[in-house]
């Protein structure tokens, strides 16, 4: 396995810093809550190709990798920047997978721009999609209700949460169009949550890695006892920690990007590995450099309280981190089947 970045993806990795540091700076996060989006940004970040580079050429897209989109899903993170790219990254690449003429000309629409297409991670229940990521945002949500794949009129009211996250609780209405049915349709749907469960994960290491460097900042400034209190082993020790683990978080979602291509019989089960290693990552990493911050680690004027909620409430988004890893067992071994015995008198 080889997860060097080539030249071209260094290049990429400072192009969006770039674009995430001049058009998403902490100021903007704070002031596109509480629906956390940011419509200058999204312009911004999809004239520069965000989803245009989810697909490949002969669907119209640029042809990405997964790790490229792995490496500007971490940035996301870092940046905390407030537009659906994984969500409409995931929802084109879905959509690419469809052989029908209404999904192909629902990804035309995306690619031009034209739509803002997102992807509810968890099937339909009780004729509503619950908790559609950017659902409050976008134009079309793609939802699988029972075997069928749907194109569902979104932009619902915000359901609130800590996070800023512009959920939604979709109804499916009469306007919603069957896009594909049968195993296709779930197939496709099923790859898709793959391919948000790695892109989510590359943005918790990114999550994790900025509320670390900002921890370590605090800790270095921070004194007690006439000395820094990053000197005391109990906060110096945990911190060091939280490196290790987001190196090693990291390291994970980069293999799952890697096998993608190379192994794609294993990408499912890393795809779920990795987003529950790393979210956990973020949510430890989060609450240590809020923890040694005190009290003002929960206040307004302090960053560090915007990457706790994101961690959380993104995570939460699509799996709890043990469903995740029961997930990656899944795709190992096969579902667990739980037999029942049967006694007679």
């Amino acid at each position: 396995m080889d997860v060097g970045l080539s030249a071209e993806q260094r290049q990429l990795v400072e192009s969006f810093t770039s674009l995430f540091a001049g058009a998403s700076p902490p100021a903007l996060v704070r002031d596109a809550e509480p629906l956390g989006f940011d419509a200058g940004l999204w312009d911004t970040a999809r004239t520069a190709g965000v989803t245009l580079m989810a697909v490949g050429e002969d669907a119209g897209g640029w042809g990405a990798g997964p790790l490229d989109l792995a490496l500007v899903a971490e940035l996301q993170g870092r940046f905390l920047a407030p537009a659906p790219i994984i969500e409409a990254q995931a929802a084109a690449r879905l959509l690419a997978r469809l052989d029908t003429p209404r999904a192909a000309a629902a990804l035309a629409a995306a690619l031009a721009g034209e739509r803002t297409v997102t992807m509810a991670f968890h099937p339909a229940r009780g004729g509503a999609a619950g908790l559609v990521p950017a659902g409050a945002v976008a134009d079309d949500a793609l939802v699988l209700d029972g075997d069928r794949l749907l194109l569902v009129p979104a932009g619902g009211a915000q359901a609130e949460n800590l996070g800023s996250l512009p959920l939604a609780d979709l109804p499916l209405s009469r306007d919603a169009e069957v896009l594909a049915a049968g195993p296709e349709a779930e197939a496709a749907h099923d790859a898709a949550q793959d391919d948000f469960l790695l892109l989510t994960a590359a943005a918790q290491v990114g999550i994790a890695a900025r509320a670390l460097e900002i921890g370590v900042g605090y800790a270095k400034e921070r004194r007690a006892w006439n000395v820094p209190i990053g000197s005391f082993q109990s906060v110096a020790h945990t911190l060091a920690d939280s490196a290790a683990a987001i190196d090693g978080a990291r390291l994970l979602a980069y293999e799952a990007a890697w096998a993608a291509t190379e192994e794609p019989a294993r990408f499912a089960e890393l795809a779920a590995m990795a987003f529950g290693f790393a979210a956990e990552t973020a949510r430890d990493a989060t609450y240590h450099s809020l923890h040694f911050h005190g009290g003002y680690g929960f206040t307004d004027e302090y960053d560090v309280q915007l990457y706790y909620r994101r961690a959380r409430a993104w995570a939460g988004v699509c799996l709890e981190t043990r469903a995740a890893y029961r997930r990656a067992a899944d795709r190992r071994y096969g579902p667990a089947q739980m037999e029942e015995q049967w006694t007679s008198a």
